[in-house]
């Protein structure tokens, strides 16, 4: 534990010491609301929901992340992930991140160092590279384009595979056994970009180790949902 602590201290440090300048500067804050969704299968329903919400200016921000997923049929929190962290740009596309995950979903709350790298790749994709440090270490890549049909209607796939490097049969995952969510949701943006109703759909698919974890627990290892929901952005 505390050579984890001291490692995130460590990583924070760069950003920390730059907090003095970026005070002088304007504060700036926003709410993003990616995903604010119902998913429709064949199983029970799930309500989920991604945002990122900041303060801070263009050199140094506090970013809260939070996203999960509430499966009504069972009544409960299949994933509530919370991350707090500290970004700041490395170059004019790219930010890096340096922060603290809580996973507080049903069973044992989870704590994770995090150590993330965010920006804009070839032909403006956004991409989102997020490493995971704790006794069962993981990492996580998701790739966003939003492709512009029209002024509002926008296209916007998504794909996100999360890696867990060790066995962790109490969180069913499965050493190098990845989870691989795809996304494809149509938004029309109904007052500027601040709400954008959408309709789409998800597939998620485990794999390896972490798909015979799934299948234990008598859930499917693929699942493709219907998905009806609104982008927020203030």
């Amino acid at each position: 534990m505390k050579l984890k602590f001291s490692f995130l201290v460590g990583a924070l440090a760069p950003a920390i010491l730059g907090v003095a300048p970026a005070i002088a500067e304007p504060i700036i804050w926003s709410v993003q609301v990616e995903e604010n969704e119902y998913r429709i299968s064949e199983g029970d329903g799930v309500y989920a929901w991604d945002f990122d919400a900041f303060i801070g200016s263009d050199e140094l921000k506090v970013v809260y992340r939070g996203e999960g997923e509430y499966v009504f049929g069972e009544d409960n929190f299949e994933t509530f992930e919370n991350q707090l962290r500290i970004q700041t740009p490395i170059s004019t596309f790219w930010d890096l991140a340096a922060g603290v995950r809580v996973d507080t979903a049903s069973g044992p709350n989870q704590v994770f160092g995090v150590i993330g790298l965010h920006g804009l790749g070839e032909q403006f994709l956004e991409v989102d590279l997020d490493f995971f440090i704790a006794d069962d270490p993981s990492l996580r890549f998701e790739v966003e384009y939003e492709g512009l049909i029209t002024q509002r209607i926008t296209l916007t796939p998504v794909i996100e595979v999360d890696l867990p490097f060790t066995d962790n049969p109490d969180f069913g995952k499965g050493q190098f056994a990845p989870e691989l969510e795809l996304g494809l949701r149509l938004s029309y943006d109904l007052i500027d970009r601040a709400v954008s109703p959408y309709i789409g759909v998800f597939y998620e698919r485990s794999f390896g180790e972490t798909s015979l974890l799934t299948q234990s627990e008598g859930d499917n290892p693929g699942e493709v949902s219907f998905v009806v929901g609104a982008r927020l952005q203030f």
